[in-house]
């Protein structure tokens, strides 16, 4: 995007989420020379997508053949899809993980971790410098350790569970329905749906969806006091505040907008 150096793109490689031959084409080339492979195990930012079979494993068996640092982008995927993650979930150990917005209930802050031998190459203890206003922030902090405290509880992940579940087959049984063609992504209490009539693995996939209908949707949700993301390339998350009344009426009214949109 403007403002990035010439000089940094020419560092980085972009490839796309879901194409496990790309990526092997990829290392097979230049492997030797990849540092490392960041990926948000469950993708975000284009709507939610899962990653499919054997996609992560394959990054985990090339980034561990050529000597690569595999990271997981787990800032919004951390503690909201299970206690353990995405890696957990999925069962891959990654070198580096990457956590923000739910280990600070709220509040700013961010955090990263990983092997000890990575991060013993950090400050103090090794040469590469870190320090930010916000680190360690008292308040965030505090704030932080309660919501993970709150997460900890038995039962918190299976009600989540139980509200998606709910969630997702309300929605695709409204589509069907009203013969709406709906792709519906969702990994606990993440998830996303297009007006798409193939499934959405990866950015073309949700850039081919249809956006008017779900601009439209948007709108008739808000009508409805109902507040979803306004844009069908954010993802969307099911709180532990939501009640299984509050999924209901979101189906009734989804049911409702089908008919109008």
């Amino acid at each position: 995007s403007p403002g990035v150096p010439e000089s940094v793109i020419s560092n980085t490689l972009s490839l796309k989420f879901n194409d496990i031959e790309g990526f092997i084409k990829v290392m097979e080339e230049k492997g030797d020379n990849i540092a490392g492979v960041i990926v948000e195990p469950v993708a975000g930012n284009m709507g939610m997508v899962t990653p499919e079979k054997d996609f992560l494993e394959t990054l985990r068996e090339y980034t561990l053949k050529f000597g690569s640092i595999l990271i997981f982008d787990e800032v919004m995927t951390g503690f909201r899809v299970a206690f353990g993650g995405a890696q957990s979930v999925y069962d891959i150990k990654p070198d580096m993980t990457c956590l923000g917005k739910i280990i600070g209930g709220g509040l700013p802050v961010g955090a990263y971790g990983g092997k000890k031998e990575i991060m013993e190459t950090v400050a103090p203890l090794g040469p590469v410098y870190q320090a930010g206003t916000l680190s360690g922030n008292p308040l965030a902090m505090a704030v932080g350790l309660k919501t993970l405290e709150l997460l900890n509880q038995k039962g918190v992940y299976q009600d989540l569970e139980q509200k998606g579940k709910l969630l997702e087959k309300g929605l695709i049984d409204a589509a069907k329905k009203a013969k709406t063609p709906l792709c519906l992504n969702r990994v606990g209490s993440m998830f996303s749906f297009y007006f798409a009539d193939h499934k959405v693995t990866d950015a073309d996939g949700a850039r081919a969806a249809d956006k008017k209908k779900f601009i439209k949707l948007f709108h008739f949700f808000l009508e409805n006091n109902i507040n979803i993301a306004p844009s069908p390339f954010e993802a969307g998350f099911i709180s532990l505040a939501h009640t299984m009344d509050d999924i209901e009426r979101t189906v009734h009214v989804f049911a409702g907008a089908l008919k109008k949109i």
